[in-house]
């Protein structure tokens, strides 16, 4: 299994870092607010994927009591990014096969939050999202945690943000 590395995609980041730039979240402040909601948005909603790589199958699996091999059977398909999680269609859309919307009512949790793969750790700073203040504002549109919770500094969200490239 191969899966996504650590983001060598460092052009467009250096000089054009507007998150580094005071006020973004917070008047005066400089970074970007995050809390996450446990709404489920990020884990749900049209087919897409959650790329994950051997250390991520591996933790995985060896927190849920099975060899790797099965648990790449149970929970995985192969796709042309790479390995990815399986997705459970309800009434939410496409959700990930860890996704629990039924044990804490009104929440959704990831029933494997210890362990989640870094696709899901480096959520919401993905390079993606932080092309500009209009890609971060989209995010938000679908997630209500964005520009909320604590201040994430400039480097806190550089570290994110390089570690896992989407």
């Amino acid at each position: 299994m191969s899966g996504p590395g650590p983001s060598d995609a460092r052009g467009g980041h250096a000089g054009a870092e507007w998150f580094a730039a005071p006020g973004q979240s917070t008047p005066g402040e400089a970074g970007l607010r995050f809390s996450c909601t446990q709404c489920g948005n990020c884990c749900s909603g049209p087919p897409g994927y959650v790329l994950i790589s051997t250390s991520d199958a591996a933790a995985m699996s060896a927190r849920l009591g099975l060899t790797t091999d099965e648990f790449e059977r149970r929970y995985t398909r192969r796709l042309r990014e790479g390995w990815s999680l399986n997705e459970v269609e309800g009434a939410h859309g496409f959700d990930c096969v860890f996704l629990d919307r039924h044990t804490h009512p009104g929440r959704a949790v990831c029933s494997i939050y210890d362990v989640r793969p870094a696709q899901c750790r480096t959520w919401p700073f993905w390079p993606s999202n932080l092309k500009s203040p209009e890609s971060w504002a989209r995010a938000g549109r679908v997630c209500p945690g964005i520009n909320k919770g604590p201040l994430y500094t400039p480097v806190q969200i550089r570290v994110q943000r390089d570690a896992f490239n989407i």
